[in-house]
């Protein structure tokens, strides 16, 4: 038995590899496989490795003049095998300077003066650095080379101002602000990249370590602080009252008003200090924000994500009552989407303590907090929440590059609402959005942008195309091999996906790979398809005929992607039959198939239906019989 298992293995292994092999791999992608850190049945490799900093930080923010200070240390550990010459450091930020490259135009309020440096030391020796030319990526050549498998104590003060005009982060209201990217970071030094100094825009997305943190915010009196990670010290900045209403609130499956708008105004919410601090931390996340604010309400409730460990995650929401309508029921809805995603898509216990739903305006998740707007359609709220929830998984559950690869996080976002959706709305109502919100602009959009291929780098594909392959088209992706698959062994390879490259940084060629070896198929032809070609949606009936209740159909896939369809037959009684075909129709032979239909019963006609593969071409997906 064990040399044949042995043999087995080896076969699946040496399978593993040419198969993959069969994929576009860029040089740097293949030196990474080479170099044994990753690894061809889609786990890391023997020499995988990510570097990793323990942050230590006190921030504050004037309300007065809307300025954030800090000083942080970060203790930096190289993992590598590389000798580091220099730090990369990362202020997103910066994207307010008026000298910052940018995806689009931007009002005056948006504006500003960017991150100030006052002080910065590596192991107690201080540097002299000017941040005043810096983009959202700065450069410090270290005096002395950052050996591998040593550490470093990196000390930085700074400050910079609160942009007027607030999109992800920045001033919501004059007295509601949402601080995010805050602090000036390391930069993500990888294997397949080096140092990632790609510029941030202001339309890709982001690419950040595991780290560790310990932060406090000083606020004035009367601002509630509202962040990620473990909330320390409660009773050392709220009043009584409202510290045991939000301990309770933790245990509770109602909602429960931890701090109300009379409350607020009354001065009976925080402790009467002209300053208070609040203290956060936490291990192994790839960021950490926080917002506050004097006026917004304070809502709370709490739900059971992990049934074996009896585990509870805390739902909490912010907004102000005057324009926050849809988040009266954010909490309700967070609570209903933690267990939905916990327990059916992806199926994995939302592994973080909280979520904080923040009335703001970027629609836009961030570790354990979302900074959604206020629509004025219920259902709608409820989807945008339900879908910065689910980035949870991708990109924070995983590190995602999503500056290079969008794809991996939108993607899977765009289909966790749409599952969800299906559930809260009944799948007629989850299809309707689907179609209208994240296919029909793209499919009915000629342009050769729209036909990028999905795997080209997404800081590289400019206008639509960003968005149709980073959204739609990656996200129907997931569905077609969900439907390929069967829901069980879909379920399986993603588990097997997840927990390969959970706290780690997947590449798209470790998402190919850890598919294939969980689902025990050399999925390469599926990936092939959907990833490195121009394909589109369109499918056609070219030649039919009819004979003796023999009918032969070919179907034509002229846009090229291997998608399910369901084939559905009206017969001259009226009634209707609908045969499904999976996306394996079209392997291995991608441009037509041929399908033979016996039935005693009369046809009438034959329609192509892809559902929410929406057909470029409908008019020639159906066949009348004469």
């Amino acid at each position: 038995m064990k040399k044949i298992f042995s043999l087995a293995l080896i076969s699946y292994l040496g399978l593993q590899l040419v198969s993959a092999q069969e994929l576009y791999m860029p040089r740097n992608i293949k030196a990474a496989y080479d170099k044994g850190t990753r690894s061809m049945d889609g786990k890391p490799g023997p020499n995988y490795w990510q570097n990793h900093g323990r942050y230590n930080m006190d921030i504050k923010v004037d309300a007065d003049t809307k300025v954030v200070s800090g000083q942080e240390e970060i203790l930096y550990s190289n993992n590598s095998a590389d000798t580091l010459r220099n730090l990369a450091i990362r202020f997103v930020n910066n994207l307010h300077k008026p000298t910052a490259p940018r995806s689009g135009s931007v009002s005056e309020d948006f504006l500003t003066t960017g991150l100030n440096i006052s002080s910065f030391s590596v192991d107690g020796e201080t540097y002299k650095v000017d941040s005043k030319n810096w983009g959202t990526v700065g450069s410090v050549k270290l005096k002395k080379p950052l050996a591998p498998k040593s550490k470093i104590t990196v000390k930085i003060d700074w400050d910079y101002p609160l942009s007027k005009e607030s999109g992800r982060e920045g001033q919501i209201d004059p007295n509601s602000f949402f601080v995010a990217y805050s602090y000036p970071r390391i930069s993500v030094y990888d294997d397949y990249n080096g140092w990632d100094r790609i510029p941030h825009t202001d339309r890709a997305e982001f690419y950040n370590d595991f780290n560790d943190y310990v932060f406090s915010v000083k606020a004035p009196k009367n601002y509630v602080v509202y962040a990620t990670g473990d909330f320390l010290n409660p009773d050392e900045v709220l009043q009584p009252e409202i510290s045991a209403r939000l301990k309770k609130s933790y245990t509770s499956d109602d909602v429960i008003h931890i701090a109300n708008e009379q409350e607020l105004k009354d001065g009976k919410v925080t402790l009467q200090k002209e300053w208070n601090t609040w203290k956060f931390s936490v291990d192994h996340i790839t960021d950490v924000c926080f917002a506050m604010s004097n006026h917004y309400v304070w809502d709370g409730g709490s739900v059971i994500v992990d049934s074996k460990a009896n585990r509870r995650a805390s739902a909490q929401a912010a907004y102000n009552p005057a324009t926050g309508k849809d988040f009266i029921n954010s909490v309700k809805n967070n609570i209903y989407a933690l267990a939905w995603f916990s327990n059916n898509w992806p199926g994995v216990p939302y592994p973080f303590s909280k979520s904080i739903a923040f009335q703001g305006f970027a629609d836009m998740e961030y570790p354990m907090m979302v900074n959604d707007s206020n629509f004025g359609d219920p259902v709608f709220a409820q989807l945008v929440q339900d879908h910065e929830v689910a980035h949870t998984y991708f990109p924070f559950y995983m590190g995602i590059n999503e500056t290079r690869y969008a794809y991996m996080d939108e993607g899977w976002a765009t289909t966790f609402e749409y599952l969800i959706g299906i559930a809260e709305h009944g799948k007629d109502a989850a299809d309707r959005f689907y179609k209208n919100f994240r296919v029909n602009q793209y499919i009915n959009d000629k342009s050769a942008e729209e036909d990028q291929p999905v795997i080209s780098m997404s800081d590289q594909v400019s206008g639509a195309g960003y968005g149709n392959n980073s959204y739609g088209k990656a996200s129907l992706s997931y569905l077609a091999l969900k439907d390929l698959l069967g829901d069980e062994l879909f379920k399986k390879a993603l588990h097997n996906y997840m927990s390969n490259w959970n706290g780690k940084h997947p590449i798209p060629w470790d998402y190919f790979n850890s598919m294939s070896s969980g689902s025990g198929k050399n999925l390469n032809w599926f990936f092939k398809n959907w990833f490195f070609t121009n394909n589109y949606i369109d499918l056609a009936i070219g030649k039919a005929t009819a004979s003796n209740g023999k009918y032969v159909l070919n179907i034509k896939n002229t846009g090229g992607f291997a998608i399910p369809f369901n084939v559905v037959l009206t017969y001259e009684d009226g009634k209707t039959d609908i045969i499904h075909k999976s996306p394996d129709v079209w392997q291995g032979t991608e441009k037509e198939i041929t399908m033979t239909i016996n039935t005693s019963k009369k046809v009438k006609s034959a329609v192509l239906d892809g559902g929410i593969f929406m057909d470029a071409t409908p008019k020639d997906n159906v066949w009348e019989v004469k």
